[in-house]
This record gives structure tokens, C-alpha cells and sequence, in this order.
């Protein structure tokens, strides 16, 4: 048996013998729990004790990452090593953070860091000269951006726009990413083509939904201005395609195949959030999530925020079987981080296959969803609290909010979350309940309202608390998630860079349109029943 196959079983030991054994009682049992399983570094405070997990449990979780050689895998992702060996690629993410004199980072014996900067000076040109209303709209200094793109071009600008509203005072930004019409429709309402810039995010200029979107955009554009061309702004490495499309050679930004989709915002692809807040705060953006990566390298194991995370996550998941993660910010406007987690390790991690090509041993990526609390504590918290499957959580929060004149709705959006952490994993017995109702029912009637009003507890959460979001926090609650993909990629021998589980949909998409106009294609007698009633047949 191999020393990993042996970690895990010894994980699997340790979790059985654990069975019947409350997270409460590790409290009973350990004052200062609290202490001993929570990572404080960079202003925030990981807190981990509401979980099963203990030191030997820890010790365990700590030998299967070394054994997965988590750190020296880390160390060759940030130098520029291949980490994507379908697709022969680095995944360099990290250097677009990086500061100039921080190299090299070498990609095929070249140093990437002055090209990554001499773009980033580019695009702090450009967002200074639209911000002072230098680049201008056929109308007049811009008023709003619309950024095209979709997946990774879309969900990190989009939501770390709305993380950073109170840092923006550029033009206002809005995100178009759905082929449905609607979505575009919705969002040019009411916008002046001729004081819109639009930013067309996509590589290769070939995305199906990003371009039908760019090109809907340009008609608009067409009715109101006479060269619709210069009212746009590419992020991309197709330099004809641009051109052919009317996008003048200083308004497009290449990016290189280094840098994955999804992991994307901190190069061109944050154009639109640059414009939004401003190249400085941008930069503060960078430095946290650079930061970041230097806490990942040099942290010792048992203080790293993301191994921590990322092991916490592995036991969950991969050890004690929960299929889903629920990821709760209690900060409206981390709104969208939820469906940016979704992706960031649903993309990454949801394969059926390792690295090697061989069936994994365990079940990979956990399904990820949330919302922002309070509203879920009016939505599905229902089901986290009394339902029939554990879902362990991951609050997020802040100490200050943004508006010291409503202090007193941050005081009670804290005490939720606490208390949501509090109630998962303390629950409510049979007993308890009778006694909270004793003075109202009695009886069989007793009995049955008690059992409606149980909670199982021992439901696990974890929470990251930080001051204040500020574009630097943003930057390293990111940059944390990131690098907590990447370390439970590497230990279940997963390639987290491709993505190939979106492409046979897009194919199938393009062969199946022709059956919308009434055309003969192949297909299963259900779908060819359905594009029939869909075209009015």
C-alpha cells in the first residue's frame, strides 16, 4: 500500500471511530479549541473548530498533503512549470499579481513578468484616460461600460465589481454574458450608445455567445453612431479578429494561454473593475492576492490558510462523503461569490478522471452553491438545519461594514452568521424542544410539535472573518479559494487547469441549431420531439 492510500485509510479509520462523537463535546473537552483549530495570518481568522476534525485527524490531513507533495507542486506552479499537461501549459495566474521585480517566472526559458506589466500599463493608461473622460464615446466622456464575455470572462469582474462598489467611482459597469437575448436587451435598455463603451472578452474572438452578444451590441451601436468600431475595447489574443470587427490595435489586450478563464480577473480580463475603481485600488487588488501566494509558499503547514481550508474541505468531501458545499457570505455584496466559487472548483476539480487518466479513488469536487445571508437563513437553511443530509458551510464576514451610519444592521448581519454557526453545530435535542413547549401543548400534541422543532446538530461550518472588504482583502479571499482548489487538485491527482467537460455541449449546440429551422440532424427521438414543439412544429 502506498503512503497516500495508507493516509487515506487512516483517515477513514479515524473518521469511523470518530462516529457518535459531537463537535460540542470537543468543546467540553478543549477550552481553548477555538485557539488551537483556527489560522490567523494577513488580518484574517480562519476558524475551523466547528468541524469533527482533531489533532490526530489534523496530523493525518497534514501527512496526506505532504505526501502529495502539495508545497513543491505549489513552488513549480508559481515558477511556471507545465501543470496542465493535457494541454501542455503553465498556469501562471499567480504572475499577473506578481510585482515586477519579483522574476523571473520564466514560460519556455522567457520572463513573462515584463509582458505582464507592460499590459498592466496599458490598461491603467487607458482606464485613467476613460476615467477623466480623455477616451471618450462619439457623445461625450463615457458613462457606462458593458463587459461581454462569459464563464471566467464574466463571473471575476462581475463579482469583484460588486464586491468593491464603494471603492467605484468610474463609470458604471454592467456584465452581459447569456446568449439569451434578454440579457443583453435588459442591459443596453436605457444605456446612450454613444456614451457606452463595450468590452469584448474572449480569447480566441470565436466564443459563440460572446460574439453573437458583441455583435448584437454593435448593431445597437450602428443605429446611433457612425463608427460603432471605436466605441468597443477587446480582451483578446486574436489581433484580426479584432481588427476585422472595427476594434482599434490600442484598445485590444491580449492575455496568454497561461492564464486559465477562471482565473483570469487579475490581467485584461479586470479591465472592466479597473475602470470601475481605478488602476490604484486595481494594484491594492494585485498586492492582496499576492500576498497571498507568499503566505501559500512560506506559511508552516498547520498555520497555511488555504492547505487549511483546502484540507478541511478534503475531509469533508472526500473522507466523511458530503457531496455539497454551501458557501454563505454575509456580505451583500460578495453576492456573486458563491456562483464564483461555483465555477472556480466545479470547473476545476469536477473530473472523472486524474491526471494520469485513471478513475479516481475518491469523489472529486464537491457541488458548490450559496447565497449571501441573511437570505438564506429564509431560504434553504431550512434544509441545512433539519434536513436529511449534512451540508458543512462556509461563512464569510466582516467586523466593519462600509456605512458607519447603519452600524447597527451590521451588528445583527454578525450576530446571524454567528449564530447560524452556533445552531448548526449545536442543535436542539427532543428534550429541549419539550421544554420550550411545555407551557403551550401538552400531551401526544406535545410530542408532536417537540419533534417538528429538533435540530440534529453536529452540522459542520467553518468561518473566515476579516476587518473590512477592501480591495486588498478581496484580493486575498480570492487568491485563498484559488490556491484551496489547487491543493485539493494535487492530492486527489486531478489536472485543475482544463475544462474540457463544457466542450461536448458546444458542439452538440452547433449541430443541433438546424433542427430549430426544420433541418434533418442527428439526434435521440426526444430531442428531435423537442425542437419540434420548440420551432412550433
Amino acid at each position: 500500500m502506498s503512503a497516500a492510500a495508507e493516509s487515506w485509510a487512516r483517515l477513514d479509520a479515524l473518521r469511523a471511530a470518530r462516529e457518535g462523537r459531537r463537535i460540542a463535546a470537543l468543546f467540553e473537552a478543549d477550552p481553548e479549541r477555538a485557539a488551537r483549530f483556527s489560522v490567523r495570518a494577513g488580518g484574517m481568522l480562519l476558524d475551523y473548530s466547528k468541524t469533527a476534525i482533531d489533532a490526530p485527524v489534523r496530523a493525518a490531513l497534514l501527512d496526506l498533503a505532504a505526501e502529495a507533495d502539495v508545497a513543491d507542486r505549489a513552488r513549480a506552479m508559481m515558477a511556471g512549470a507545465v501543470v496542465n499537461p493535457t494541454e501542455g501549459r503553465a498556469a501562471l495566474h499567480t504572475a499577473l499579481r506578481a510585482p515586477e521585480d519579483a522574476g523571473p517566472i520564466e514560460v519556455g526559458g522567457r520572463n513573462v513578468l515584463p509582458e505582464v506589466h507592460a499590459t498592466l500599463r496599458r490598461m491603467e493608461a487607458f482606464a485613467r484616460d476613460v476615467r477623466a473622460g480623455r477616451a471618450r464615446g462619439q457623445g461625450g466622456a463615457y458613462t457606462d461600460v458593458v463587459n461581454i464575455g462569459i464563464g471566467g470572462s464574466d463571473l471575476g469582474p462581475a463579482m469583484a465589481v460588486r464586491a468593491l462598489s464603494p471603492y467605484a467611482d468610474g463609470p458604471r459597469c454592467h456584465f452581459v454574458a447569456n446568449v439569451d437575448g434578454a440579457d443583453i436587451a435588459d442591459t443596453l435598455a436605457g444605456l446612450d450608445p454613444a456614451r457606452t463603451l463595450v468590452i469584448v472578452a474572449s480569447k480566441t474572438f470565436t466564443t459563440v455567445e460572446t460574439m453573437t452578444n458583441a455583435e448584437t451590441a454593435r448593431a445597437w451601436m450602428r443605429r446611433a453612431v457612425a463608427e460603432p468600431g471605436v466605441q468597443f475595447a477587446a480582451l483578446s489574443t486574436a489581433a484580426e479578429r479584432t481588427a476585422a470587427f472595427g476594434i482599434p490595435g490600442e484598445r485590444v489586450f491580449p492575455f496568454a494561454d497561461w492564464v486559465g478563464g477562471r482565473y483570469s480577473m487579475w490581467g485584461p480580463i479586470g479591465l472592466s473593475l479597473m475602470i470601475a475603481i481605478g488602476p490604484e485600488r486595481f494594484r491594492e487588488m494585485l498586492a492582496g492576492g499576492h500576498w497571498m501566494d507568499r503566505h501559500f509558499l512560506e506559511a508552516p503547514p498547520d498555520a497555511n490558510l488555504p492547505l487549511t481550508l483546502a484540507l478541511t474541505g478534503i475531509w469533508h468531501a472526500q473522507v466523511c462523503g458530503h457531496a455539497t458545499r454551501a458557501v454563505l457570505p454575509y456580505d451583500q455584496r460578495l453576492t456573486r461569490l458563491p456562483a464564483y466559487l461555483q465555477q472556480l472548483e466545479m470547473e476545476s476539480n469536477g473530473k472523472g478522471v486524474t491526471a494520469a487518466g485513471e478513475a479516481p479513488a475518491r469523489p472529486t469536487a464537491p457541488v458548490v452553491w450559496g447565497e449571501p445571508g441573511t437570505n438564506a437563513q429564509h431560504s434553504f437553511m431550512q434544509l441545512v438545519h433539519q434536513g436529511t443530509q449534512v451540508v458543512p458551510c462556509e461563512f464569510l464576514v466582516a467586523a466593519e461594514g462600509h456605512a458607519p451610519d447603519l452600524a447597527h444592521h451590521h451588528r445583527l448581519l454578525v450576530a446571524n452568521c454567528l449564530a447560524q454557526a452556533e445552531a448548526l453545530m449545536r442543535g436542539r435535542s427532543l428534550s429541549e424542544a419539550r421544554a420550550m413547549l411545555a407551557d403551550r401543548f401538552a400531551g401526544e400534541e406535545l410530542e408532536r410539535q417537540a419533534r417538528q422543532r429538533v435540530f440534529p446538530g453536529d452540522r459542520p461550518s467553518v468561518t473566515l472573518a476579516y476587518p473590512k472588504l477592501t480591495p486588498e482583502m478581496l484580493g486575498r479571499i480570492v487568491a485563498l479559494y484559488e490556491h484551496r482548489v489547487f491543493v485539493e487538485g494535487v492530492i486527489l491527482g486531478i489536472n485543475s487547469f482544463d475544462q474540457w467537460g463544457v466542450e461536448l455541449g458546444k458542439e452538440l449546440a452547433g449541430s443541433l441549431e438546424p433542427a430549430l429551422r426544420g433541418e434533418e440532424v442527428a439526434a435521440s427521438g426526444s430531442t428531435l420531439a423537442l425542437a419540434a414543439f420548440l420551432r412550433g412544429a
